[in-house]
């Protein structure tokens, strides 16, 4: 499966994702000394899953900070060395390591900005690492984003391509404003040809992945990839299907959503957490209220269903989003005839079929 390259990026080097974040942050402490990281195991070799590697022989170890399993201390302290004029970038090794911090993140760095009448900036990076399989279970597998989303003062973002990754990092670290960086362990797989050397990305939204008449899906982060391998078969059985990667949760770009949806009259979201109080329910929300006259069917949300994520293989099959389901969803929407659907998803599964369900599908190792 392959992806139209970006712009500029046509001859270079085939990376994953999780190495194109790293490239990312090492040209952007290359280029600013007053980049600094924290975090449990920014020093470990396995430097939080190779997304830190060698960092430190580069910019030098004094700038990466080993801390003590206490995350409400270690992003109060990373929140005031972004005020004193530090850009402290935070790694967590799971999302739910933050909630330990909530208080320092939504009230002091989501807000202090707004509170100073702008005296004060906070320039920090919160990476949080989500994903799913190996018997993770409900308290090492959650994604987070509309607890952060839902607060004014943070972006948010969630890549889930290779160049996209690097060069939105970096845009991050550079931005005066804490963001969020929420990356998906198995996204961290996906290749794709990443330009070389420092890559800006703009933290500007929605970037159209397929294009399609049929319908309109926007999906987040890992989900971006199953429902783009759920177009591509659903284009090859003749019914194309638009793709909007949505990258930036918070500040949410609704325009280029709209306008695909005004074009397919018809929205599917696929959200990478949870279904219900989710970002695809503000984005089915809006785009109602925005373009309800042009609508043909009413908007599908999908996401994970309303209960804790379970360890065992066996109770997890069925719980995640797949590209069977969305191309089934999808089918159903455009009133495509069922037999056709079954065909559809039985090609679907049956690229799957000797792929572990707790194991990143190398279906998406690119390049994208």
């Amino acid at each position: 499966m392959s992806m139209p390259d970006p712009k500029g990026a046509a001859d270079a080097p085939i990376i994953n994702m999780g190495t194109a974040i790293r490239d990312g942050l090492l040209e952007a402490a290359k280029r600013d000394p007053s980049v600094i990281f924290f975090g449990e195991g920014v020093e470990d070799p396995a430097a939080l899953f190779g997304t830190l590697k060698d960092i430190g022989k580069h910019i030098g170890h004094e700038r990466m900070i080993e801390m003590p399993i206490a995350e409400n201390g270690l992003i109060g302290i990373a929140i005031g060395a972004a005020m004193a004029g530090k850009r402290p970038v935070v790694s967590l090794q799971r999302v739910e390591f933050a909630l330990l911090a909530l208080e320092q993140i939504l009230n002091n760095a989501a807000k202090s900005h707004y509170v100073s009448k702008g005296q004060h900036k906070v320039p920090l990076v919160l990476r949080m690492i989500v994903g799913r399989g190996w018997g993770q279970g409900p308290e090492h597998s959650q994604s987070m984003e509309a607890i952060f989303a839902h607060v004014p003062g943070l972006k948010v973002v969630m890549p889930a391509f290779a160049e996209d990754a690097k060069g939105m990092v970096a845009a991050a670290v550079e931005d005066d404003n804490p963001v969020v960086v929420i990356e998906h362990r198995w996204s961290h797989y996906t290749t794709s040809a990443v330009t070389a050397g420092y890559v800006h990305c703009p933290l500007d939204g929605p970037r159209t992945v397929r294009k399609g008449e049929g319908l309109t899906i926007v999906a987040t982060s890992y989900m971006t990839l199953e429902a783009v391998r759920a177009a591509d078969r659903l284009t090859e059985a003749g019914f194309p299907v638009e793709v909007i990667d949505l990258r930036v949760v918070r500040p949410l770009n609704l325009d280029p959503i709209v306008e695909s949806v005004a074009r397919t009259g018809r929205l599917l979201t696929v959200d990478t957490g949870f279904r219900m109080f989710g970002i695809g329910a503000e984005i089915a929300s809006e785009v109602t209220s925005r373009c309800f006259d042009l609508l043909e069917a009413a908007p599908v949300r999908m996401g994970l269903p309303d209960h804790p994520t379970p360890s065992s293989r066996g109770l997890v099959r069925g719980f995640y989003p797949d590209a069977a389901r969305i191309a089934r969803t999808a089918g159903e929407m455009m009133g495509i005839e069922d037999a056709k659907i079954s065909g559809i998803e039985e090609t679907i599964l049956t690229d799957r079929a000797d792929v572990p369900i707790d194991v990143p599908d190398p279906f998406f190792r690119g390049p994208f």
